[in-house]
């Protein structure tokens, strides 16, 4: 990405002014903390590209679902698309323990993978229809 944006701009000026009069004169006058400039000044190598904000992307997914797993769940919604949350986990997971013998996943790996997905769609349900317990 070519763009320099504001914030690239507001960083490599706090550098100069940082080097130019240290660092606390510098994050009295920009209204930030010494740490934030210590942590600036480490990453910048004399490019401003080098002021970009890091991608927040996590680089694994340690519980994320194999392609099998998807298969499995994306076959079951298929087959039944009137189920409920509750009965296509019990269905997913008596396929699954079956399948893996005994080698089962919690309801929490499931219902993530379900609440994310756009396989399970609740048709005609709303929130505003439910009362609250007294």
């Amino acid at each position: 990405m070519a763009t320099i944006t504001q914030d690239m701009r507001v960083r490599l000026s706090l550098i100069k002014y940082a080097d130019k009069y240290g660092v606390s004169n510098a994050a009295a006058k920009y209204k930030t903390n010494r740490q934030y400039i210590y942590r600036w000044k480490r990453r910048y190598d004399g490019s401003i590209q080098s002021l970009r904000d890091l991608s927040r992307r996590p680089h694994h997914h340690p519980n994320q679902h194999t392609p099998e797993e998807i298969k499995l769940i994306s076959d079951m919604r298929r087959r039944n698309p009137h189920a409920g949350l509750t009965d296509f986990q019990v269905l997913y997971l008596s396929l699954y323990i079956s399948m893996t013998f005994l080698n089962c996943i919690s309801f929490r790996e499931s219902s993530n993978f379900i609440s994310i997905s756009s396989l399970f769609i609740y048709q005609g349900f709303s929130l505003s229809g439910i009362k609250k317990p007294v």
